[in-house]
């Protein structure tokens, strides 16, 4: 299927909405951490740089919520409580495992090609802001 002579109908549209949604920079990070073993909130914390404490919980919630995510909380004292992807989950992993290896693979490239494009426009900042 050639996605670039698709019109914008609907489903477009719902494509959009999928990747927004799964295409976060918090939600790649979380299901990237998942994919390989279950994790406890604390842990998972520490696997996503930078993540604050908020913005974890709603993106665990948010991920719950589309059935990519499964909480688990275990009758301990003080309970615990587990995080790990569902087979849909499991499903997304590997190819947003795939974008972000891209990402890190490609990353200098990327970024002397926007100092290139700068200079050679004129541009002294950010197009990204």
């Amino acid at each position: 299927m050639n996605v670039t002579t698709l019109p914008a109908t609907p489903s477009c549209r719902n494509v959009s909405e999928v990747l927004n949604r799964v295409g976060d920079k918090w939600s790649v990070q979380v299901i990237v951490a998942l994919l390989d073993q279950p994790h406890r909130f604390n842990d998972l914390r520490r696997q996503v740089s930078g993540i604050s404490q908020q913005k974890l919980t709603r993106t665990l919630k948010v991920l719950e919520r589309d059935g990519l995510v499964e909480r688990t909380v275990r009758a301990t004292s003080p309970p615990q409580v587990d995080y790990t992807l569902t087979p849909f989950g499991h499903s997304l992993a590997q190819p947003v495992r795939g974008l972000a290896e891209w990402a890190v693979a490609n990353m200098h490239t990327l970024y002397d090609n926007r100092a290139r494009y700068d200079a050679h426009s004129g541009e002294r900042g950010s197009l990204d802001s």
